[in-house]
């Protein structure tokens, strides 16, 4: 076992064994965030789904209404007028081949990449590169369109993709801990709606799990999904 900190120690030491009401957890994940950096207010949902099959696959993405407290720096892969399309819609990194090429030798400086669909064969290439980092277009994922204005409005504005990893275990990035608690709890509503919206088709009894949420360097505070799902969003801000 790793050796905790006393930081941490004394951090887990504030959390109780309870299921916390959203905005009871929220605060508390807020007064737990201690570290010397601007800690990621994070979520760990384990979900009811075994992602070996595919309708019990959950990969989908959530518009966070408050942002993600990041600049998200996009490129797009694209040909012809999409090209000037995506550079006067606000793309930090803009190519057609030529950017497939510099990709494969190793330029990552971008948090996401959009594909038009008509350079998606040149793109499959990148495959290995690219999948690992979760940077891979899809059209689930909303980066693969000719859309490209929309889709890069949309991510520069707080659209995160996400998916269920082998476990069937979301790991979901909602926001800073220098929101206020009811700004997180807003981008936490609309996160659970989201997957609640995405069940797959597969998922048989109880969907949700366990949830909890934490600060990057923070302890893990449970929530209490059925108050969550129950939430107004009027109620959450």
């Amino acid at each position: 076992m790793p050796k905790i900190s006393r930081r941490l120690q004394g951090l887990q030491a504030k959390v109780e064994e309870k299921d916390y009401h959203p905005l009871e957890a929220l605060a508390l994940l807020k007064e737990t965030a201690t570290a010397k950096f601007t800690e990621a207010a994070e979520a760990h949902i384990r979900l009811g789904i075994d992602p070996k099959y595919t309708d019990q696959q959950l990969r989908t993405t959530v518009a966070l209404p408050k942002g993600t407290g990041q600049i998200v720096r996009v490129a797009v892969i694209a040909r012809g007028e999409k090209v000037n399309e995506a550079s006067n819609a606000g793309a930090d990194i803009v190519g057609s081949e030529e950017l497939i090429d510099e990709i494969q030798k190793g330029r990552m400086d971008f948090d996401k990449l959009i594909a038009t669909p008509d350079v998606m064969p040149q793109v499959a290439k990148l495959g290995k590169l690219l999948g690992p980092r979760g940077l891979m277009p899809s059209p689930k994922g909303g980066t693969v369109t000719f859309d490209l204005a929309g889709a890069i409005a949309e991510f520069k504005a707080g659209k995160l993709e996400f998916r269920a990893d082998r476990t069937g275990i979301v790991h979901v990035m909602f926001g800073k801990t220098t929101f206020s608690p009811e700004d997180l709890l807003v981008n936490l509503k609309a996160l659970q709606e989201t997957i609640d919206r995405n069940r797959p088709s597969g998922a048989k009894g109880r969907y949700w799990r366990t949830f909890y949420v934490s600060a990057t360097m923070g302890p893990s505070i449970k929530i209490d999904v059925t108050a969550l799902r129950d939430l107004k969003l009027s109620e959450a801000g």
